[in-house]
């Protein structure tokens, strides 16, 4: 192991993570606690987060960008479902404008925190390649580290793998010179990634491109371009036009989401007819209904049609079928047919971690998160000064970013008038509140990595809430003094 070298700092936040989550605090911080010392560290060499490290073809958010980008910074852009590359410029630009350049660390590995109560401080150590490790010290800890594990994408454990004479790829290490132009291209998987690269392989030169699924997927298709955005944006300030397209997008997810919940089948037939709509004859039970409901796994946005269009055009196909084996030129399925291929990229899912691998420690006491609760959708119970971001299942993650920011600002103003040094949400032993699965979502990654996640309680504030307008409004209104936060001062001794 190398030597911890000693850096002689005391920060009132650092913030782990340069993606959505991370970029979204510092820009809070920034505005509502100018005076606060910050920095972000982040283990990869360019910020973006899922959006610098995912470059599989067509990347894109699944998500308009409305609500997907920030309450403080317009996106501007003339398309609302937004490529990878874009997402970074819009990145970029907030970076500069808020002066967050200089804060950020790229290329430290956070490997462990631990918080010290005498002292009322974390202290986190870092490793990076070319200076080993070092250690920060922090009043308040934030985790933007996101929910799934960079190294480790889920694998599927496919029989014959090693005999296939082709290329593998999983889309989460995707090479930047891979060739594919008149190739044969099976996409193993039925997800957002899988009907992303779909119609983007199909139409950048790929011979043919099959999405091979064991069921089919609910997929809804929409504009790339947000006409009433662009429209408001001709005759209103850009904030003014901005906020509106937001509300009535934020309005309109909200509305899907609950219209699933409480009226299925009539979700079912409107989603149903608009895909017969766009397929006409391509159009199969088997290939596009679903066994499940609507958002018992999160919808499949199909901007544009692509994926239809690449499909009737012959330069795609769905097969549902399930893998028996891969052999030397393609893969064999259970029901006796064969797949050719050259090039199978296998979009299988992620594995879920939490609070990014970290080895995080209360007066060198491990702590286990599967054990604390969510507290008021950020912090966990009898954890002092942390937070972090786990974005909505059913909505834009960067919603959840906005307000948990905002929560957080106003609790440090909160110590900050007090006097105090420590914020707490506590639980105390045997008061547990019955418990509620809010992870009742039959996607593959959530059920295989729902154990490591905090629990929840059936209301707040020991609850990850799955309602964007209701945690807005409580987490913008619920007093932080609420009975459960418990506040408290600290003589705080000098670093080192």
């Amino acid at each position: 192991m190398n030597a911890v070298t000693q850096i002689d700092e005391v920060l009132d936040m650092l913030i782990v993570g340069a993606g959505l989550s991370g970029i979204g605090m510092a820009v809070h911080l920034t505005r509502d606690c100018p005076g606060k010392s910050f920095a972000i560290v982040d283990r990869r060499d360019n910020y973006g987060g899922t959006w610098d490290l995912f470059r599989y073809p067509g990347i894109r958010s699944d998500s308009d960008m409305h609500t997907l980008g920030f309450v403080f910074e317009p996106w501007t852009h003339e398309k609302s479902i937004a490529d990878g590359p874009s997402i970074l410029s819009y990145l970029d630009k907030i970076i500069d404008k808020y002066g967050l350049r200089s804060r950020l660390r790229m290329g430290q590995t956070v490997i462990s925190a631990d918080w010290d109560s005498g002292e009322g401080l974390w202290t986190v150590v870092t490793d990076s390649a070319g200076a080993g490790q070092a250690r920060i010290k922090c009043r308040f800890l934030f985790l933007g580290s996101g929910y799934y594990d960079y190294d480790s994408p889920y694998d599927a454990q496919f029989p014959g793998r090693d005999t296939f004479k082709g290329t593998i790829i999983h889309p989460q290490f995707w090479p930047e010179d891979l060739g594919y132009a008149g190739k044969k291209v099976v996409v193993i998987g039925s997800g957002a990634t899988a009907v992303t690269i779909v119609p983007a392989m199909a139409q950048g030169g790929a011979g043919h491109v099959t999405m091979l699924q064991r069921t089919p997927t609910w997929m809804a298709t929409r504009p790339a371009k947000d006409g009433l955005a662009n429209a408001l944006r001709k005759v209103l300030p850009e904030k003014a036009a901005y906020s509106l397209t937001r509300a009535k997008n934020i309005f309109m997810q909200d509305l899907v989401f609950k219209r699933a919940r409480t009226a299925p089948e009539k979700v079912k037939d409107f989603l149903t007819t608009q895909i017969k709509q766009h397929l006409g004859d391509n159009y199969t039970a088997e290939d596009y209904l679903p066994p499940y409901n609507p958002w018992e796994q999160r919808l499949c946005l199909v901007p544009d049609a692509d994926f239809f269009e690449a499909v009737n055009a012959g330069k795609a196909a769905i097969v549902t079928d399930h893998i028996d084996r891969f052999d030397e030129t393609g893969i064999l399925l259970k029901s006796g047919k064969h797949l050719d291929a050259d090039i199978i990229v296998t979009a299988t899912g992620l594995t879920m971690t939490f609070a990014g691998k970290i080895a995080v420690s209360v007066d060198g006491e491990p702590v286990d998160f599967g054990k604390k609760f969510f507290y008021r959708n950020c912090m966990f119970s009898n954890v002092p000064n942390m937070a972090g971001v786990f974005g909505y299942l059913n909505a834009s993650w960067t919603l959840r970013v906005d307000i948990v920011a905002q929560y957080i600002t106003r609790l440090l103003k909160q110590l900050d008038a007090f006097k105090m040094q420590v914020a707490v949400p506590v639980l105390e032993a045997g008061h547990e509140p019955d418990e509620d699965d809010i992870f009742d979502f039959s996607s593959g990654y959530i059920q295989r990595g729902k154990h490591l996640m905090p629990r929840n309680a059936a209301s707040l504030p020991w609850r990850l809430n799955q309602d964007y307008r209701r945690d807005r409004k409580d987490m913008r209104q619920a007093p932080i003094d609420d009975g459960v936060m418990q506040f408290r001062r600290v003589r705080e001794k000098v670093p080192g």
